[in-house]
């Protein structure tokens, strides 16, 4: 039994067989998935998905990248659907500075509003970090993130860094980078986090795991995540799926 804890099935490239690719995820003993909606588009699609499958659940924020975009409108449009029973957390939030469509000050604004948000309705964060772990770390201690905890998600940082999130009642998501072999920050986070505090991820349908890098990425990929894992803590795979569904099941404060 496993939960991707991230995944977007609401995306463009899930159109076609959106149906087929769940039912593979389903013989792959992936039995829940939190599907994440980060803009105008995606957040529909991902409440319209959660609604359908029974064992779906949805994730609404608004993604760094498109922060410029995002009005009070949608910030209370997000606290309207953060009332929803398959809502479990609020984001994808955070600093990416990749790309540079959104200033870093507007982004780290609205990522400060999402704290609060999420504490006001009292409901864990999923945070994007994509280089600029210094700035999400300071942000998450200055807006006291840790009263409603959250999940890093796809973490790519140190050790270090892991175990101070971890402190501020985060959980460390680890998806198909894990698996690579040049990858070595995740696979260190691997062995050294402690199995309670880990979640695994497919963040479909970007970043598929070896060997399927540079393909399509879905959700029953996310058994190669959990069997990389367990690979590199040496104990079992089933250990690792039964931990890490039976902590994202506690963690979104869903009853199975």
């Amino acid at each position: 039994m496993l939960f991707d804890t991230h995944v977007h099935l609401n995306a463009d490239q899930f159109e076609e067989d959106l149906e087929e690719t769940i039912e593979r995820a389903q013989e792959s003993g992936v039995q829940y998935m939190t599907v994440v909606g980060f803009d105008r588009k995606t957040i529909p699609k991902a409440m319209e998905i959660a609604e359908r499958y029974e064992n779906i659940y949805a994730a609404v924020g608004w993604h760094p990248v498109d922060a410029i975009d995002m009005t009070d409108e949608d910030l209370q449009w997000i606290e309207e659907l953060s009332q929803h029973p398959k809502v479990v957390a609020i984001g994808e939030m955070g600093l990416d500075y990749h790309w540079d469509k959104s200033p870093k000050d507007v982004q780290k604004e609205v990522f400060r509003k999402q704290i609060r948000l999420a504490k006001k309705v009292k409901m864990p964060i999923i945070i994007h970090n994509r280089e600029a772990t210094d700035d999400i770390v300071e942000i998450l201690k200055e807006e006291n993130a840790s009263e409603v905890g959250g999940i890093m998600h796809c973490y790519s940082g140190p050790v270090e860094t892991a175990q101070e999130c971890i402190d501020m009642n985060f959980m460390i998501s680890l998806g198909g980078p894990v698996t690579f072999k040049n990858a070595k920050l995740p696979k260190e986070v691997a062995k050294a986090v402690d199995l309670k505090h880990l979640l695994v991820e497919t963040d479909c349908p970007f970043l598929a795991p070896h060997p399927n890098r540079g393909k399509r990425n879905e959700p029953a990929y996310v058994k190669l995540v959990a069997e990389q894992i367990a690979e590199l803590k040496g104990i079992s795979y089933e250990e690792v799926s039964e931990t890490t569904t039976s902590n994202a099941l506690e963690f979104f404060g869903i009853q199975s």
